[in-house]
């Protein structure tokens, strides 16, 4: 068997990086493509490996030189690599094509080690390796029937997004037998280039074979092995992630702070969202008004004001909505730069990372658990001058909980002490009787005139990715001020129309909080049941755990990411203690299963 590797291109779409060399050359953690391809392809019994070249291809041929550990190399020039597509670089290696059986592989790729012994330990003489359709994927798809035929190649121009279930992916990987190549593929390569041109791609002619139900090339689809094909800065800063090493994996996912849905295989407990809501009907609607909301200038925030007012049954003047609740939280914060501000540890990092931390007045519960109730808050801050007290309830990453009838008891306390009291109540519909647990009503603002609450609509209402959150006091001029701080169109078309259709589904919403208090029960015994986790009660949707065996939280979390799974290491969060703490997020019961099992195997 040989290999032959298509590397001829320009890779115009790296830039910088590829205006000395060919794309192959560009390093994904600190290894050229080229090594890392030749380096594997070493460890198969191979009697050469063909490189067709281009563009920049005497520095190739001098980097690589005639032989690569062992095994000879040949290589074979384009001249017109600039006018000629894939199909013209494999048509100059057609006599060589015919000589042996081949492996046929695109210098652009990176892939597990697996894939080349998975390809050629297969029985089948023929095959495409191909992966499941996946949002990242570009270029050609196939169908394929139950026994793994190629029913069609699918071309960039016939894809259909409706279709998406049913395509794979070439992973542009394929391996043919001599008496393909000879019999099928070169004579058709042959006539397909005299008729088209060769300013096409090879596939093209496996598409042909394919319509005429002749030829014997099967599909490999693979599992879980990980590959990813390199065309631009963004393939390679994915790929960069998806590969690197285990101890540099948790950081180089956790400095992107979300995006991680260009990665469908990762599994999420960082992020906190409820997973079980919007419902199918009211993605249907938000989907069947795509177009329109695409194309439309959002309103300002005179109306999405009196959107986020209806939304939650108070006064338009009271509301304050932002892009998130991060924006709103960075522009409340500002009001008190020069305070002393009461924050209680451990937090949500984004309000005392706004201020300086001679600001700060810590409390920090002298418990296992981190629980505290409104007395020990207004016992603690008696004699303390600060002139805001934040309060997250149920508070991040714990969980711990303070009921309305207190959160009340302490804002009255705040007002004859002259503090404002902050209480940022995200994920206050995830607690058992939520219903009645919210702070946002008229008549509440106006009777604590200085306590002002904070939402955020990402978390227990599942939609992050429309960036909403809401700011409510009755104190008119402080939200008039917070108004005029933030721009004008601060949020989009999207989360605007949400906000429109929301009142259609609070009996969705109802539902999904139900069910997501069952699946918190469920996965609390579940993960009670990992002898090295001590599981912190929660009222949230997520779970403060000590590692208090076997590892500590920062090994945890690195064995974890090896298992697609990322977590928030809680043992790097300020006032700690040095224990070793993880927060795992609450998601679906699926989910859930998998991440018990992973946590059983370790």
């Amino acid at each position: 068997m040989q290999a032959i590797i298509l590397a001829a291109g320009m890779g115009k779409r790296l830039g910088e990086l590829t205006k000395g060399n060919t794309k192959c050359m560009v390093n994904v953690n600190g290894i050229s493509l080229i090594d890392r391809t030749l380096t594997q392809l070493s460890k198969l019994s191979l009697s050469r490996i063909i490189i067709v070249i281009g563009y920049k291809g005497e520095n190739l041929k001098n980097y690589v030189g005639d032989e690569y550990k062992g095994v000879k190399i040949e290589y074979i020039n384009n001249p017109v690599y600039d006018k000629t597509n894939n199909i013209y670089s494999l048509s100059l290696a057609k006599k060589e094509l015919q000589e042996d059986d081949t492996l046929l592989i695109e210098s652009d790729l990176i892939f597990d080690d697996a894939l080349f012994s998975m390809i050629v330990d297969n029985s089948y003489p023929n095959l495409a390796l191909v992966a499941k359709y996946e949002t990242w994927m570009d270029g050609t798809m196939v169908r394929i029937d139950a026994d793994c035929n190629i029913v069609n190649f699918v071309p960039k121009d016939a894809f259909r997004y409706e279709d998406v279930d049913v395509y794979y992916k070439t992973v542009n990987i394929y391996k043919f037998s001599r008496e393909f190549s000879t019999n099928e593929y070169v004579p058709f390569l042959d006539a397909y280039s005299r008729v088209m041109g060769n300013n096409e791609y090879y596939e093209q002619v496996l598409r042909v074979l394919t319509l005429l139900n002749s030829s014997t090339l099967k599909a490999l689809p693979i599992q879980d092995e990980k590959w990813y094909e390199i065309d631009d800065v963004q393939d390679l800063d994915i790929a960069s992630t998806v590969f690197s090493c285990s101890e540099t994996k948790y950081e180089e996912y956790h400095k992107r702070y979300g995006g991680f849905w260009r990665f469908p295989k990762l599994l999420d407990y960082c992020y906190l969202v409820n997973p079980f809501f919007p419902s199918k009907r009211m993605k249907d609607e938000l989907r069947a008004n795509f177009d329109t909301l695409l194309a439309e200038y959002p309103s300002g925030m005179y109306v999405n004001s009196l959107l986020a007012g209806k939304y939650f049954g108070i006064k338009q003047e009271f509301v304050v909505v932002g892009n998130g609740a991060a924006e709103l939280i960075k522009v409340v914060m500002e009001e008190h730069t020069r305070d002393k501000v009461g924050v209680i540890y451990p937090t949500f990092d984004e309000y005392p990372n706004r201020l300086h931390p001679e600001q700060i007045v810590a409390y920090i519960p002298q418990n296992t658990n981190f629980t505290y109730a409104a007395d020990d808050l207004m016992d603690f801050y008696a004699d303390k001058s600060i002139s805001l007290l934040l309060l997250i309830n149920p508070d991040n990453p714990s969980g711990n909980f303070i009921s309305k009838q207190d959160v009340l008891r302490l804002a009255s306390w705040c007002e004859g002490m002259n503090i404002r009291l902050l209480v940022d109540e995200s994920f206050v519909d995830f607690t058992t009787g939520y219903a009645d647990n919210s702070l946002l009503h008229n008549d509440i603002l106006l009777q604590y005139p200085t306590m002002m609450v904070m939402k955020s609509i990402s978390k227990s209402y599942g939609v992050p990715g429309l960036r909403l959150g809401v700011f409510a006091s009755s104190d008119v001029d402080l939200i008039a001020r917070i108004k005029k701080e933030v721009s004008i169109w601060n949020i989009n078309s999207f989360a605007e129309f949400y906000l429109q259709i929301y009142g259609k589904y609070e009996k969705d919403y109802a539902k999904a909080c139900q069910k997501f208090i069952a699946e918190r029960e469920m996965f609390f015994r579940e993960l009670t049941r990992i002898s090295y986790l001590h599981v912190i009660p929660s009222q949230a949707n997520y779970f403060l755990c000590e590692v208090i065996d076997k590892y500590t939280s920062a090994e945890l979390t690195q064995k974890l990411i090896e298992h697609d799974v990322i977590i928030s290491n809680c043992g790097l969060k300020s006032n700690m203690r040095g224990r070793n703490l993880i927060r795992l997020a609450i998601r679906s019961r699926e989910d859930n299963s998998k991440l018990v099992d992973i946590l059983k195997s370790l």
